[in-house]
């Protein structure tokens, strides 16, 4: 009951609607009271006298509902635990008013890809939702760092682990700890998860729960795969990190990528987790080597075509050398769906942001150029396009 009084404090911004009601009571009052005693007004005091009362009852409306805003967003700051620790003045009480529950219960959204673009998306992500899952492209493998650790893409699982972290800053100082004898932390505790829990993707499922992050992390496969690519002229690459390298060097572009071995499994609870998806969000990453691998295991691209769930990529905005250079979006869309056999992709985002003739001339020194957004012919393919100035500079040290 006390607990009442304390809004009614200096910097509480409650008392000016509680006037505000109070002062269209009496507005209202009056009007009312005014006609029902006097019989015999003038038009033009009716006039004014009903123009008030209107005013009364509009006042108290305002009153009222700012009132109650004003309500929720002193319950919000008293209760919320995330903006504890926080100075109040610079929190956006209005961003947190919808609660927990709602956060919780928000739309299952599955990120599909790999690299640093998968984490960007994430980022921003999770602060709309709880019903997070990634599915992290495993295509960096590493070798154990002890003979208890198997072989895995640690950068990969790392990245997007610091992506759904609260503190981003300090799970990442933490997941790249060298202890004194030289060993890795994140490959300790990875060792560690899977002694618990087996050799199956339960152990990562795990790991995120331990973490207390946002959402859960699914590998797309725990098998080891190569990603190889078949050039214009006929060339074979079987090396990941030589398929750009090599089609400079022959100047030819890239005709096809495909796995090896071909009937690579996806993860345990992968497709389950795209069936249940409202929305599964491809991209943005390296595409031949980032994207489309993951559309290519068995299961993946037909799950993505049956789900109900909307179907988003994210473009790139610059082209990646040797493996799309000179490709415009329609193309990059066009090699997903031929790769995938499958009409994967609803809606295409993509930047519309001008950027920076700085950054624009440090990625042309390394080959890099933005892609073309031929729109009308990504229409022509049944897709979509979402178009907005999404690009953010956040740090110029990189």
């Amino acid at each position: 009951m006390f607990g009442i009084f304390k809004w009614l404090k200096p910097g509480t911004k409650m008392k000016r609607w509680l006037f505000v009601t109070l002062l269209g009571i009496v507005l209202l009052c009056y009007g009312i009271a005014t006609i029902m005693s006097n019989s015999d007004l003038s038009i033009f005091k009716l006039i004014i006298t009903i123009v008030l009362s209107i005013i009364g009852f509009m006042t108290i409306i305002v009153g009222i509902i700012h009132s109650q805003k004003r309500v929720l967003e002193l319950l919000v700051e008293n209760t919320d635990d995330r903006i504890k620790g926080k100075d109040k003045e610079d929190v956006n009480v209005k961003s947190l008013i919808f609660n927990k529950k709602i956060y919780d219960e928000g739309p299952k959204i599955v990120v599909i890809g790999g690299g640093s673009g998968i984490n960007t998306v994430l980022k921003g992500l999770k602060k709309y939702t709880n019903n997070l899952t990634a599915v992290v492209s495993m295509t960096e493998y590493e070798e154990g760092e002890n003979e208890t650790t198997s072989p895995l893409p640690l950068e990969d699982i790392r990245g997007s682990i610091v992506a759904l972290a609260e503190n981003e800053e300090e799970m990442e100082k933490l997941l790249r700890l060298r202890l004194p004898n030289g060993m890795n932390f994140t490959s300790i505790l990875i060792s560690a998860m899977q002694m618990l829990n087996g050799e199956g993707s339960k152990f990562i499922e795990n790991l995120s729960k331990v973490l207390n992050i946002t959402g859960k992390i699914l590998p797309v496969t725990l098998n080891q795969m190569n990603i190889c690519a078949e050039l214009e002229d006929g060339t074979i690459i079987e090396d990941k990190h030589k398929i750009a390298t090599t089609s400079m060097e022959k100047v030819s572009k890239i005709s096809r990528v495909f796995i090896s071995p071909t009937n690579v499994k996806p993860a345990y609870r992968v497709l389950e987790a795209i069936e249940e998806a409202d929305a599964i969000i491809i991209g943005p990453g390296n595409l031949y080597t980032e994207v489309i691998p993951n559309l290519l295991i068995k299961g993946i691209s037909r799950t993505i075509k049956d789900s109900k769930a909307i179907k988003i990529y994210i473009a790139n905005i610059m082209t990646k050398p040797g493996e799309t250079d000179d490709m415009t979006l329609s193309e990059h869309i066009k090699a997903i769906m031929e790769h995938a056999n499958n009409k994967v992709i609803d809606y295409c985002v993509y930047d519309t942001g001008e950027i920076v003739p700085e950054f624009v001339r440090m990625y042309n020194r390394d080959g890099a150029f933005p892609v073309e957004q031929d729109i009308d012919k990504c229409k022509e393919q049944g897709v979509k396009v979402i178009a907005k100035d999404f690009a953010c500079i956040e740090d110029r040290s990189n």
